[in-house]
């Protein structure tokens, strides 16, 4: 769903937003899936008809096939809809339709039956190849689609999974960043610079609040570097502490363990 050059706007009859590269991986997103689950795993309990998006799913429906299973282990109710703008691919996704799961074409509408409003939408990597100034915009439109609980999960992921960065948003607006990585695979946190989304990937320069908490990060990491003999997961719990004196994490170390750091919005929001 990008175009450098034509804005995500109405069209009439046509779904909002253009069409992506559509690459995918299987267990692209388990990272994401692991945290939505843990994450908004309550919200998603309790609301009586849970739908799920998968927004922008690419040539191939397996993210939207193991969205279902991940989150029905911590909401056995919620059902999943794949969204995509390119007809071709919905085509494509029809013979994995099953009971809880369905695709449909639409865009950042979100079209779903009798106007539901579903209580996630996950677009993973959908913005990248969008223009800074035009994530505002999407943002609005997909948060105004969230039932009153719901949450939109927005990010970028290498190709298999290995770094992520992502945006939660509620109805209101966003509300935290996650860094998340395979431990084993980091160098140092600095490293998921290059998977920051759109909203920040620009402003990771001297004078940012989002360039300020990776070079903290990256120091406090260095400053660990004794707990590496325990492994590289206490290392990164013993960064996540440190950091923690100085940045508003939003998380503790359940999440840490998992290679997580979650860090309020308000202290990444970009300058100006």
């Amino acid at each position: 769903m990008s175009s450098r050059s034509t804005p995500p706007a109405s069209r009439p009859g046509r779904p909002v937003g253009t069409v992506t590269r559509g690459t995918t991986n299987p267990n692209r997103l388990r990272r994401m899936d692991r945290w939505i689950a843990a994450v908004h795993g309550p919200a998603l309990r309790r609301a009586q008809a849970p739908v799920a998006v998968d927004l922008g799913y690419g040539a191939a429906p397996w993210t939207a096939v193991e969205l279902l299973g991940r989150l029905q282990e911590a909401a056995p109710r919620v059902r999943v809809v794949g969204i995509e703008i390119d007809p071709a691919r919905v085509a494509a996704a029809k013979p994995y339709e099953r009971d809880g799961l369905g695709f449909r074409h639409g865009g950042f509408e979100v079209p779903l039956d009798g106007g539901a409003r579903p209580s996630l939408i996950r677009a993973a990597n959908v913005l990248r190849q969008y223009d800074e100034d035009q994530v505002a915009e999407v943002w609005a439109r997909l948060c105004a689609r969230l039932d009153r609980d719901g949450l939109l999960v927005e990010g970028t992921c290498d190709e298999i999974g290995r770094r992520h960065v992502w945006v939660a948003l509620g109805p209101e607006g966003a509300r935290t960043v996650t860094f998340a990585t395979r431990l084993g695979s980091l160098e140092r946190p600095s490293d998921l610079a290059e998977r920051l989304p759109k909203a920040l990937i620009h402003r990771n320069v001297p004078g940012e609040p989002v360039h300020a908490f990776l070079r903290d990060a990256d120091r406090a990491w260095a400053a660990a570097a004794p707990y590496a003999s325990y492994g590289a997961r206490q290392r990164w719990i013993r960064t996540a502490r440190d950091l923690s004196a100085d940045w508003p994490l939003a998380d503790g170390p359940g999440r840490w363990r998992q290679g997580e750091l979650t860090v309020r919005w308000e202290a990444l929001r970009p300058v100006g």
